[in-house]
């Protein structure tokens, strides 16, 4: 599908935020030879395998006496990520280096991956953010203490013992083990894949969506079994279920897909404000999220999504996912700024309903335990770390839904998927690109380009101890304690963390030299790319 990215990298990307540039900066360089950037992703892996991994799995950023360690949050030793990128997107590129090199180190690394995802799989068959080896007590000591007081990080102020489609971490993980499955169709990674496919079947609603968690907990947010669209949950379901129908011929999955690309169209609104919000309840009107999500329409939710009808077009040649895109564009034509932001952003985050006036989020207090978000229609100091205003571009989608109106059905739909009598084979890269529905029938690499002098730099740059150092972009107070009542004398309205109580992470400038996931994974990634393209030119010769 072309449209929105998917989660995955837009994830990669955000923990890259979380570590800056490498330490130093490497000068020209000679052309590297195979051979040298073949010692290099060994020794790179193999301290990641020896050095960083915990039980097979791994968190988002290290200190190099590993005295500290991040997930979106600061971890404990016991603990792996599950949300990207995380210890599927590991798994995901040990996969990608066994296809460049066809070296077991790779494929060994993927399987101590996928048995710390098993380890950590809820009995429903989904995942949670991460996964503690430290047992219930360890989780849920952690949850009272570093995620309560992590002020705007909601979704860890309780433990709730279940799953989530949140931030693309079980879809992740599906398709990686799908991946591995498929890889040489090893029966002792079928139960699991198995679990996680009835995960989403038994997960879905009547009318086609999913909840934000799942199975409900009595004493977790209202919200999260709401129809949920942030964060493109319903279509990360929709490829993971697609991918299973290709390459398992599994039948069950089809009525799934169907019910959940029409759960787009019943959960658009009407006229005048044909838009859709974060989440929708089971009514499916629109409801409020988090304390800073609003019972309001969004921008770019409601661009993902009409970007998904015309996804869903591709995929059916059904003219009904067609019929109402032209509404939801010019409406959100209607919503735009009156002029961009400086950084090109062209439309306010939320819209109030009725009314169509921008909503902005604001916050008071300095933590967890005094402070409060609230919404009104003032643009003066808004959140700084949930973006007020978005980039979006309607032209570009108005000239895609024209194209596609011009396309006959059975045109449109010839690549897809989803009406192949043909088995896939899945792309042979993942790690570090956006896959998507319509590339499921296609060969892919990653990109192309000359990569010689990235490759030349990269190779420079890998230190004694076998890791690229990468200076760390944002840290976090240690935790030290419930915070006061009384808020703490400043200004927090606009900052990515409050006072010395609260754990969110926060950016920092010249913060220490680390060791980051994000940064091994593009790394190896643009050596795989360089590989591959070697391949080429010797196959062509």
């Amino acid at each position: 599908m072309s449209g929105p990215p998917t989660r995955r990298a837009a994830l990669v990307a955000g923990a890259a935020a979380f570590v800056g540039a490498a330490a130093g900066q490497a000068g020209a360089q000679a052309a590297p030879s195979r051979e040298a950037v073949l010692q290099a992703m060994r020794r790179a892996t193999r301290f990641m395998t020896d050095r960083v991994a915990y039980n097979g799995g791994y968190v988002w950023s290290y200190l190099p006496d590993f005295s500290r360690r991040w997930g979106e949050l600061e971890a404990r030793p016991t603990m792996v990520w599950v949300q990207p990128p995380g210890t599927a997107t590991m798994g995901h590129l040990y996969l990608d280096a066994f296809h460049a090199t066809g070296e077991d180190q790779y494929y060994a690394a993927a399987e101590q991956a996928a048995a710390a995802l098993i380890y950590g799989q809820h009995p429903s068959g989904g995942w949670n953010y991460l996964i503690d080896f430290g047992g219930e007590g360890s989780i849920r000591d952690w949850y009272g203490t570093y995620g309560q007081n992590a002020w705007r990080m909601e979704e860890f102020h309780h433990y709730l013992g279940n799953a989530t489609f949140d931030d693309a971490g079980t879809s992740e993980v599906m398709q990686f083990l799908l991946r591995l499955y498929l890889e040489k169709r090893d029966p002792k990674y079928r139960p699991a894949l198995e679990r996680a496919i009835g995960y989403v079947l038994e997960s879905q609603y009547p009318v086609g969506g999913w909840p934000q968690r799942h199975p409900h907990a009595d004493h977790g947010p209202e919200y999260a079994r709401y129809i949920t669209f942030n964060d493109d949950v319903a279509g990360e379901n929709i490829k993971f279920l697609v991918m299973v129908y290709q390459t398992l011929g599994d039948a069950r999955v089809l009525d799934a897909i169907t019910r959940a690309m029409t759960s787009f169209l019943v959960t658009q609104q009407g006229q005048p404000q044909p838009g859709w919000a974060l989440q929708h309840d089971l009514d499916l009107k629109p409801a409020a999220a988090r304390s800073y999500e609003p019972l309001a329409l969004a921008t770019h939710t409601t661009a993902t999504n009409l970007a998904q009808l015309m996804s869903f077009y591709e995929l059916t040649g059904d003219a009904k996912f067609l019929a109402r895109v032209g509404e939801g564009l010019d409406w959100l034509d209607k919503v735009r700024l009156v002029r961009p932001r400086p950084d090109g952003r062209t439309h306010p985050t939320f819209i109030e309903i009725g009314t169509d006036r921008p909503l902005y989020v604001h916050r008071t207090g300095s933590n967890a335990v005094n402070g409060r978000y609230f919404a009104d229609h003032s643009d003066q100091k808004t959140l700084g770390h949930y973006s007020a205003y978005r980039k979006i571009d309607v032209a570009a989608m108005r000239h895609r839904l024209e194209r596609l109106k011009a396309t006959p059905p059975a045109e449109a739909s010839r690549n897809s998927p989803l009406l192949s009598k043909t088995p896939i084979v899945l792309p042979r890269f993942f790690a570090n690109q956006d896959i998507s529905t319509s590339d499921l029938n296609a060969v892919r690499a990653p990109p192309a380009g000359d990569k010689g002098e990235a490759v030349g730099r990269i190779l420079s740059e890998l230190n004694t101890e076998g890791w690229w150092p990468s200076r760390l972009a944002a840290m976090s107070n240690p935790y030290r304690g419930p915070g006061p009542k009384t808020p703490t004398p400043g200004d927090y309205a606009s900052t990515h963390v409050g006072d010395a109580w609260d754990t969110s992470p926060y950016p920092v400038k010249d913060g220490p030299v680390g060791i980051s996931i994000a940064h091994y994974i593009g790394n190896m990634s643009t050596l795989i790319g360089w590989l591959e393209q070697e391949n080429t030119g010797r196959n062509r010769t």
